[in-house]
């Protein structure tokens, strides 16, 4: 029996050979995304009325979808946050839906330590002057001896403490629910979110995108911050009320921050924080690296496998 695959994440062809053999090896038409970018519904609507599963992207997959996908069984989220997936009505429908933890851990804990020292040495900002002929030589900050706070701590966050070990610095953290033995492993102290906040010098959200985290750092969180303070998000950009931050920014309270992700994705040109110089912005690229759509890739592609074939796949949800 041949299976349509629809896969929205992008750059599958190029980058996950291997994973979109095995959907080919096993049986499976493989209908990617041209796009470039995640799919609008009315996009996703003139190809999902005869789709078995889908490797999904950043794309919206709600009620309205699950409802002209009469076949489809399975979505395989490429990557770890499920915020664009309705998980509860998915099941409903009775569709499963994974994801791919722990797969991109490393590569967003390696770019959230770049951002850090990026952040605190201007790197990006003498970067562009020294090109235009200028010698600026910045005084920044030292990462060592200071407090690093972590919103959150999940499989990337606690990478980023495993890898902050050599910096010489104190690592607190807040979770929910809280892996104690990681944290001794770790040497990070788990304290409550109120502290973290307080008492960090460089502090780094990395909270799941839920109802309850929506603009988790607004003007109330931020002024709660030292002064002087650092702030890092490559989580996700609802948990952070954009104006807040530009406040927070431009009035002097944060020295700096490095963010990978926004309210509304793609952003637009005319983003209040792009005009403000002590902010570095990347285009949500923290897992976008080689290794990661390899093993991504693969992670997926077996879900959507396992799910057609009628066994229970690994990060149901």
């Amino acid at each position: 029996m041949t299976y349509r695959v629809l896969v929205t994440a992008t750059n599958f062809s190029e980058l996950c050979k291997e994973a979109k053999a095995l959907l080919l090896e096993n049986g499976c038409d493989v209908i990617e995304n041209d796009f470039g970018r995640p799919m609008t519904f009315d996009e996703l609507k003139d190809r999902v009325a005869d789709v078995d599963a889908v490797v999904a992207g950043v794309d919206d997959w709600n009620e309205d979808v699950f409802k002209i996908a009469p076949n489809l069984k399975a979505i395989a989220r490429f990557g770890v946050g499920v915020d664009n997936i309705d998980i509860e009505t998915a099941r409903k429908y009775g569709i499963s839906v994974t994801n791919a933890a722990g797969g991109n851990s490393n590569a967003v804990a390696e770019l959230t330590v770049g951002l850090i020292i990026s952040a605190m040495r201007s790197v990006p900002q003498l970067h562009a002057s020294t090109r235009e002929g200028k010698w600026d030589r910045f005084v920044g900050d030292e990462i060592i001896n200071r407090k690093i706070g972590i919103l959150g701590f999940g499989n990337i966050a606690q990478s980023i403490a495993k890898k902050l070990q050599g910096f010489d610095v104190d690592v607190m953290a807040y979770d929910k629910f809280p892996n104690m033995a990681a944290a001794e492993k770790l040497g990070v102290t788990m304290v409550d979110a109120d502290t973290v906040v307080a008492e960090a010098d460089v502090l780094c959200m990395m909270l799941p995108s839920l109802k309850e985290t929506h603009h988790f750092m607004n003007a109330e969180t931020f002024a709660k911050m030292k002064d002087g303070a650092y702030f890092i998000n490559t989580a996700r950009g609802a948990l952070v009320d954009e104006a807040a931050l530009a406040e927070a920014l431009t009035g002097g309270k944060l020295r700096a921050a490095a963010i990978d992700v926004y309210e509304t994705e793609p952003t637009s040109v005319d983003n209040p924080l792009f005009s403000i110089p002590n902010i570095l912005t990347t285009p949500h690229t923290a897992a976008e690296t080689y290794e990661t759509y390899h093993g991504v890739g693969l992670i997926t592609a077996q879900a959507v496998l396992d799910v057609l074939a009628g066994k229970t796949p690994k990060n149901l949800l």
